[in-house]
């Protein structure tokens, strides 16, 4: 009887947490403000935008701080 391949672990399967909770790519940020990458980069040239933290050579940003960051742009 042949035995059948192990199943390769999921990210659930390591209590990690889903793609929809991690930090969000400069592609993501983009898409959500509807804005273009190169925007995002030169709003943190000129220190504008939504705080983002340095992933090696990427740039991630924390869901919940571009949220908030929009609604402070609405509000002011």
């Amino acid at each position: 009887m042949e035995s059948r391949p192990q199943r390769r672990k999921s990210a659930a399967d390591h209590g990690r947490r889903s793609v929809s909770d991690s930090l969000w790519s400069v592609d993501d940020v983009a898409s959500y403000l509807r804005v273009p990458v190169e925007t995002l980069y030169r709003w943190r040239k000129v220190k504008y935008g939504p705080p983002a933290a340095r992933v090696g050579r990427h740039l991630r940003y924390d869901p919940a701080d571009v949220r908030a960051w929009v609604k402070a742009q609405v509000a002011a």
